[in-house]
């Protein structure tokens, strides 16, 4: 009897080391940051948002509102993001109850990095926002998305003059069409690197 309680100790305690000790040297070298997608409503920030997360996603109220805000995780190779969908704006200076949401969001967690999704479409008129949180300091990463539409209209976008203008990373993508994804992802994950 006490030989088996003997040998559950012992298993006990080598799950317990072994737990530990896995879990620590995950740790010590996981970049652990928080990612907002920001943008006017209908341009594909939740498609976007879906391709990180997957189906890692909590949806809740913001506090004292009815407004909804989407959290997930994004993990790969030693990084895990949580990543938050904010709800639309047009403008860091809020008129709608969402985009009270959103700014307060963006005031009160700080998030490490913000994507900025816009339809590439209508660039010209959400380029301001861009400029918004380009001056408010946030470090930002610039997503061109529904190309496909864009370039069905015959609008072209030199993503690599814009990008260079604005100083800051540009990704033409078509998220309904899983098509530059990958590249956003590949950006994302340097970028996170690259944030103290």
């Amino acid at each position: 009897m006490d030989c088996c309680k003997d040998k559950q100790n012992i298993l006990h305690r080598m799950r317990s080391w072994f737990k530990k000790s896995k879990s620590e040297s995950y740790s010590e070298n996981l970049i652990t940051k928080k990612v907002a997608l920001i943008g006017n409503p209908n341009v594909g920030k939740s498609v976007i948002f879906n391709s990180l997360t997957g189906a890692y996603v909590t949806v809740s109220n913001y506090p004292g509102t009815t407004v909804e805000v989407s959290r997930g995780w994004y993990m790969k190779d030693g990084i895990k993001l949580e990543v938050v969908d904010t709800p639309g704006m047009y403008s860091i200076l809020p008129i709608t109850d969402e985009e009270r949401v959103t700014r307060n969001l963006l005031i009160e967690e700080n998030p490490d990095l913000v994507i900025h999704v816009v339809d590439a479409k209508n660039l010209e008129r959400m380029l301001p926002l861009t400029i918004q949180l380009i001056e408010a300091g946030f470090k930002l990463i610039l997503v061109l998305n529904i190309m496909d539409e864009a370039k069905t209209l015959g609008i072209e976008i030199d993503a690599i003059k814009l990008e260079s203008l604005l100083g800051i990373p540009v990704v033409s993508a078509s998220a309904a069409l899983n098509v530059g994804i990958n590249e956003m992802k590949k950006v994302l994950e340097e970028q996170v690197k690259n944030v103290a």
